[in-house]
Order: C-alpha cells, then sequence, then structure tokens
C-alpha cells in the first residue's frame, strides 16, 4: 500500500493512478493524515444472460473427432 500527499496526486496523478490501475491501494494524506484511498475498480462482470447467449451461438462439439484429434496429437506413452 502507497501513501501520497494530495500535492503528489496534483503533480504526479497520472502516474499514481497508474500504480492504483495494476493493483496498489493508494492512501492520499492532507497535512499527514489520510483522508482517502484510491484504488482500481473491479473488471465488470459479465452478466448471466449475455453468457447464455453466447452459450447458445458456439458451434456443435463432435466428441469423438475431438478425441481422435487429442490422441493424434498426445504421445500415447505419457
Amino acid at each position: 500500500m502507497g501513501e501520497v500527499s494530495i500535492r503528489d496526486l496534483r503533480n504526479h496523478g497520472g502516474e499514481i493512478v497508474d500504480r492504483a490501475e495494476r493493483g496498489e491501494l493508494i492512501t492520499i494524506t492532507r497535512s499527514g493524515k489520510p483522508v482517502l484511498e484510491l484504488r482500481a475498480l473491479p473488471e465488470p462482470t459479465v452478466a448471466a444472460a449475455v453468457l447464455l447467449a453466447r452459450w447458445h451461438h458456439l458451434p456443435a462439439v463432435d466428441i469423438e473427432q475431438l478425441r481422435a484429434d487429442s490422441d493424434a496429437l498426445i504421445d500415447s506413452r505419457l
């Protein structure tokens, strides 16, 4: 966790935001006292309805052909 003053945030805002975006939790201080925290927002989640819609558009899988292709690629001695 990093700690930066409001002055540093003003002068180096882009760099500090980049640090937060990479996952660092940064405490912003005023006169040496913590006043807020800066952190990246979580990645947006995909709704179940969207996942189902995508799933319905996937091509069918021929299990026998998949097995044959896998067997052809993988050394059977392993």
